[in-house]
């Protein structure tokens, strides 16, 4: 008989400040995200802190009075983890270490955790302990509690190095030893590029959880990873797929997310290749999402850092079957109608009609809605680029349409 797994959660609370740049409404939309990142890492959120100031305190992050209140329900609640919202300074973490009495991690050491988790490969796991080393560099000083001996005084002068100096140097020589590594493989990825020939290259790309790892397997009948939670995708897969006789590559990538640590965006750099090499970029979006405009910008604006915004690209917009708009009651005259009870052919009224009739897709790819319709669009981008490259294959290539008429011949 099998032994029903227990998963203990870890006990944790988190943290966030409502500043100029961010309001109230903004503030709630980061912490239930945060709340879903703690999940994912295996913690549940028992209580949310937040504080109204006009930037981050310099020593504690938030107000003492406001650290007092969390360290008071910290022991009381036996808590185990605090999480803030924002990336904490090294200063700030080992100050806020020093009142609070349990691991203290910021939204960056949250994402890293994650990281580490969901890597597979051995090339996964080489950039997530990259960026984890770039990360922890910093922050080595506030991790040491066994090294008094460097206060100076009578006694303590003399040759030889201190252990913090000698951690650091460990630290410094393994993030040699990693980048190294990773140019490497680097280079075995771009010769395994150029051996795929001169196939037209599709990068789906977008948010993390939007759905596109599961439209990967409806498009190209393959089995990769799918599951609810954030980051369940980090290597990239690609996968010939063919519409009609049309053959491509298709590339699921790792997800983004807002306030994305630099340091993973600088060590998936190589992962990213697949999208800077791509010919068509799928940016799948996840409409059923209250906040999927922000999740767009948050896309646009990394793949502007990874210099890919100009590519020609398909919104897809995904989870159409998940959609759910607010309503307002025929008596209620006070309620004013916003962006949030708009239906979907609303929505399709606004810019996303100026993306343009082929630019602009509504499916659900767990129910298949709308599917011919994406695989029609996909068919003849991908089409376009390929006649724009051997414009002598022409012919081999028929009209959507006119390959199903072929077919049904």
């Amino acid at each position: 008989m099998l032994e029903k797994e227990v998963i203990n959660f870890e006990k944790t609370v988190v943290v966030g400040i409502v500043t100029q740049n961010q309001s109230e409404e903004k503030l709630n939309e980061y912490l239930d995200e945060l709340e879903f990142l703690t999940f994912t890492a295996g913690g549940e959120v028992i209580k949310r802190f937040s504080q109204k100031m006009e930037r981050p305190n310099p020593k504690t992050f938030v107000g003492t009075g406001k650290i007092e209140e969390i360290n008071l329900f910290v022991k009381e609640n036996k808590i185990s983890t605090v999480i803030f919202d924002d990336e904490l300074s090294p200063s700030q973490q080992k100050n806020i270490s020093r009142i609070i009495d349990c691991k203290i991690l910021d939204r960056t050491n949250l994402i890293l955790d994650i990281f580490a988790q969901r890597a597979e490969t051995s090339y996964a796991r080489t950039q997530v302990e990259l960026a984890q080393c770039i990360y922890l560099l910093p922050r080595l000083s506030g991790l040491w509690t066994h090294l008094e001996r460097q206060k100076g005084g009578i006694g303590m002068r003399g040759p030889g190095e201190t252990e913090i100096e000698t951690d650091r140097r460990i630290v410094r020589d393994r993030i040699s030893q990693l980048k190294e590594k990773i140019k490497t493989i680097d280079r075995q990825m771009s010769i395994q590029r150029s051996n795929r020939g001169a196939m037209v290259r599709v990068a789906l790309v977008g948010y993390t959880n939007v759905g596109k790892s599961t439209l990967m397997n409806a498009i190209g009948k393959s089995e990769v990873f799918v599951e609810n939670k954030l980051f369940a995708t980090l290597d990239t897969t690609v996968r010939k797929v063919v519409i009609k006789n049309l053959p491509f590559l298709l590339s699921d990538t790792v997800g983004f997310i807002r306030k994305l640590p630099t340091q993973l965006v600088d060590s998936f750099k190589s992962t990213l290749d697949e999208v800077r090499e791509a010919d068509l970029l799928l940016h799948v979006v996840d409409i059923s999402h209250p906040d999927f405009e922000d999740h767009i910008e948050s896309v646009n604006q990394i793949l502007q850092e990874i210099k890919s915004n100009d590519k020609p690209t398909i919104m897809v917009f995904n989870k159409i079957d998940a959609y759910k708009h607010l309503t307002i009651d025929e008596d209620d005259l006070i309620t004013e109608r916003t962006r949030k009870h708009w239906i979907l052919d609303e929505w399709k009224q606004t810019w996303m009609s100026n993306v343009g009739e082929d630019k602009a897709l509504f499916i659900s790819a767990t129910q298949k809605e709308n599917f011919e319709e994406f695989r029609e669009t996909v068919y003849e981008a991908v089409r376009q680029i390929h006649i724009t490259r051997f414009p002598y294959n022409n012919f081999l290539y028929p009209d959507y349409k006119d390959a199903i008429e072929k077919e049904e011949e």
